[in-house]
């Protein structure tokens, strides 16, 4: 058996800068999820180059379980005290509960002030420090990984603690939900290659599409018996993509195949363009083979369809 090895790369091999670079690929939903992996959070991104006083903060994500807002500096090199500062600053200015300080290098005094940070401050503040690795088997791509150097004391016991009580005070509703995107994950995988984010107890499922503040989110609705698949714009650039998208309406729709339902949602952040399946009862099984091939074959149109027009915008 012939085996690879491992091969460590320079970080700005990938990312030649951070703002320009690193910011935008830890942005997209793919890669916001591994980070979420290692810590053990559900994140969701809120903003890009959050105005704080006179500086911008690289990231300000959203943690799905708890609603706390969380805080992302990057840093593309070892730890400084520039950087410590900033964070400590912008957790003071946005009312940060968890602050998150990604480098390449952890100097032992930045970590060491790191750990009285979470020694000192309430229950509510929480700091992490992580090193961001790159690496490669031969001439494949680069694989990002996430090592955690610092981190809130007890932090993986009450994570797993926190996951349990939150499972086990899940209502049948939210149990249902979690088992149907859980099977509809591995037919939309299997059928058309497409990789949705991890199944949750709750009434949407994201997918991304190469393009940051933009997702197609497959949702279902227990109360009206619908489920729907949408274009979901949600970031500071949601209208102007809209706007966008919007006079080529009729063109989109014959590539699509089908009528969209075109929601701009004025005097909110987001807009959305959406279908609706009426009769989709959850509850009943039987029907769940039919509905996950409905949303599979909408998500897969609205991923060739808008993939190509995001990209050219």
């Amino acid at each position: 058996m012939k085996l690879g090895r491992l091969k460590r790369i320079e970080p700005r091999h990938a990312w030649q800068t951070e703002d320009r670079h690193f910011t935008p690929w830890l942005a997209q939903e793919e890669n916001i999820e591994l980070l979420s992996e290692t810590l053990g959070l559900d994140l969701e991104v809120e903003a890009q180059e959050k105005q704080v006083g006179p500086f911008r903060a690289d990231i300000l994500c959203k943690d799905r379980q708890s609603e706390a807002f969380v805080l992302i500096e990057n840093q593309l090199e070892k730890t400084d005290h520039k950087h410590l500062g900033q964070l400590i600053t912008y957790a003071s200015g946005l009312k940060t509960a968890y602050i998150v300080w990604i480098a390449t290098k952890f100097h032992e005094e930045h970590r060491a002030a790191l750990d009285w940070l979470n020694t000192i401050s309430d229950e509510e503040f929480k700091f992490f420090g992580l090193e961001v690795e790159l690496w490669s088997i031969g001439d494949s791509e680069y694989a990002p990984k996430f090592n955690i150097v610092c981190k809130p004391n007890e932090w993986s016991r009450n994570t797993r603690e926190g996951l349990k009580k939150v499972e086990d005070g899940m209502s049948d509703t939210k149990l249902l939900q979690r088992r149907f995107w859980q099977n509809f994950s591995e037919h939309v995988s299997s059928a058309y290659n497409i990789q949705p984010q991890k199944a949750r107890a709750q009434h949407w499922l994201n997918i991304t599409v190469g393009k940051t503040g933009v997702k197609i989110a497959c949702n279902i609705n227990t109360l009206n018996n619908t489920v729907g698949v949408e274009l979901y714009m949600h970031q500071d650039n949601a209208k102007e993509i809209y706007y966008a998208l919007e006079p080529h309406k009729d063109h989109i729709e014959t590539e699509l195949g089908f009528e969209v339902q075109w929601q701009a949602l004025e005097g909110k952040q987001a807009s959305r363009i959406v279908i609706y399946r009426d009769n989709s009862i959850l509850s009943d099984e039987s029907t769940w083979p039919e509905l996950s091939q409905w949303l599979a074959e909408k998500v897969a149109k609205f991923d060739s369809v808008f993939r190509r027009r995001l990209q050219e915008l």
